[in-house]
C-alpha cells in the first residue's frame, strides 16, 4: 500500500488519570515525532468529546498532533468481543474516515476482524500472564481476550522491551514473525521543564532532601517494600523522606488509602509524603531536584518513571527486575522486590545528598532520535505489507 507522507495514525487518547505513564508515552512519542522525524507522520488523537481538556491541551501544543473530540470514544472502550460480533468497531471506524485515515495504533481497544485500516497493536505489558494473581477472575479474562484477538487478527504487535517480547512469543507463539520492539525514550518539551523546583518543595512543605517514588498506586508497583525499609533505617536512627505521587488504580481504590493509612500508623507520615496525582511539570520539577528515583515494582514493560529519571542522569534505585535492567543497565542501584533489607541499604548509601537541580543529559537526544526513527520505521513497515 503507497501512502503519500505524512501518514495520518489514528490513536485513541490515554486519559492520565486512567495511566500516566501511557498518557506521558503518547506525549512524548509525538514531541519525539514532530522535533526527529517531521513529517512522516501526523498524530490524528481521538479523544470524546467529553475528556478532560488537562489532557488535551498538551496534545495540542505539540507541532502537527490533531485532536479529534469525538462522541464515538466517549463511551467506555469497546468490550473484547463486541466488534467480532460486528466484523468491526463502525463507530470509531466511521471517525477514522472522515479524518482520512491511513492506519491505526490500537492499545486497549480492539477495533475488529475486518477493520480497513492497517493496524498495529500495542501491548505495554503482559502483567496479566507474569502476575495473574493481581486479576480478578473478570479482568484477567477480558485483558486476555483482547490479546488473543489482535493475535489471531494478524496486527503487527509492538512492545517496548526485549524483555516483554520474549514473554510474547512464550504466550502467544502465533505472532512470531510479527513482533517488533520500539523503545521509549523520554525528552519532555520545555514548556513541562519551566517550573522551579525550589517554589514547588515550597508549595507542599517538603525538605531540599529526598527520595521521588511516582508510581501509580497499584498493587504490583510494591509501594509497601518502601514503608518496610524507611521503618528499618529508623531503627538505626536514620529518616530520609520518599515523596510519592500519582493515582489510585480505579479497580482497587482502597490500595491507595490503605498505603497511606499504613504510613500513618507505622510513625512514617512525615517520611513518606504523598502529594497525591500532580501536574506533569511538578513531577519533573520533583524529579529534576530528587536525590534518587525509587522503583521498587515488580514488574513493568518499560518503565516511564526510569527513561524519564535517565533523562535528566537521575541516580537510581530499582527491583531487579529483567526489564530494569535492560532499561538501566549499570547505572542503577538493585534490589530484590521482597528485600526491604536490600532497598533499606541502598537509601543509606546516599548518606549526605547534596541539593541539586539537574537538567537533560546531553546524550539523550541520540536516544530519542532513535525511538522516533524506530517507530517511523515499524509504522512505514506495517503499511507496506498492505
Amino acid at each position: 500500500m503507497s501512502v503519500a507522507r505524512p501518514i495520518r495514525l489514528a490513536f485513541t487518547l490515554i486519559s492520565r488519570k486512567a495511566w500516566a505513564g501511557g498518557y506521558n508515552y503518547q506525549l512524548n512519542l509525538f514531541s519525539a515525532l514532530a522535533k526527529y522525524c517531521p513529517g512522516a507522520i501526523t498524530p490524528v488523537v481521538f479523544a470524546g468529546e467529553n475528556h478532560d481538556s488537562d489532557d488535551l491541551n498538551p496534545m495540542r501544543q505539540v507541532d502537527a498532533v490533531e485532536v479529534i473530540p469525538s462522541p464515538q470514544f466517549d463511551r467506555p472502550a469497546v468490550t473484547a468481543l463486541l466488534p467480532t460480533l460486528f466484523a468491526q468497531d463502525r463507530g470509531a471506524i466511521s471517525s477514522f474516515r472522515s479524518h482520512k485515515i491511513d492506519a491505526v495504533w490500537e492499545n486497549a481497544r480492539f477495533f475488529g476482524w475486518r477493520s480497513p485500516y492497517p493496524t498495529v497493536a500495542w501491548i505495554p505489558d503482559l502483567q496479566h500472564r507474569q502476575l495473574p494473581h493481581l486479576f480478578s477472575s473478570k479482568a484477567w479474562r477480558r485483558r486476555e481476550i483482547g490479546f488473543q484477538l489482535q493475535v489471531l487478527s494478524g496486527r503487527t504487535i509492538v512492545l517496548s522491551s526485549l524483555s516483554a517480547e520474549r514473554h510474547c512469543r512464550a504466550y502467544y507463539p502465533r505472532t512470531k514473525g510479527r513482533t517488533a520492539v520500539v523503545k521509549f525514550a523520554s525528552e519532555p518539551s520545555p514548556e513541562l521543564l519551566r517550573l522551579d523546583p525550589v517554589q514547588v518543595l515550597q508549595k507542599y512543605d517538603l525538605p531540599g532532601t529526598y527520595f521521588y517514588l511516582p508510581n501509580q498506586f497499584w498493587q504490583h508497583k510494591n509501594h509497601k517494600i518502601v514503608l518496610d525499609a524507611l521503618a528499618m533505617l529508623s531503627q538505626r536512627g536514620i529518616r530520609p523522606v520518599v515523596i510519592a505521587s500519582g493515582g489510585g488504580d480505579p479497580n482497587e481504590p482502597e490500595y491507595l488509602d490503605q498505603i497511606v493509612r499504613e504510613a500513618a500508623d507505622r510513625g512514617l507520615a512525615q517520611q513518606f509524603r504523598y502529594l497525591g496525582m500532580i501536574p506533569l511539570p511538578e513531577v519533573y520539577a520533583l524529579l529534576r531536584a530528587s536525590t534518587a528515583l525509587i522503583n521498587p515494582s515488580r514488574f513493568e514493560g518499560w518503565s516511564t518513571t526510569v527513561e524519564e529519571a535517565k533523562s535528566f542522569g537521575v541516580p537510581m534505585i530499582l527491583s531487579n527486575i529483567d526489564v530494569h535492567r535492560e532499561q538501566a543497565e549499570n547505572k542503577a542501584l538493585y534490589f530484590q522486590p521482597d528485600d526491604p533489607q536490600g532497598l533499606a541499604d541502598h537509601l543509606q548509601s546516599f548518606t549526605k545528598p547534596a541539593f541539586v537541580i539537574r537538567d537533560m543529559n546531553k546524550e539523550l537526544g541520540e536516544r530519542v532520535r532513535q525511538f522516533a526513527e524506530s517507530f517511523v520505521f515499524t509504522i512505514e513497515r506495517v503499511l507496506l505489507k498492505r
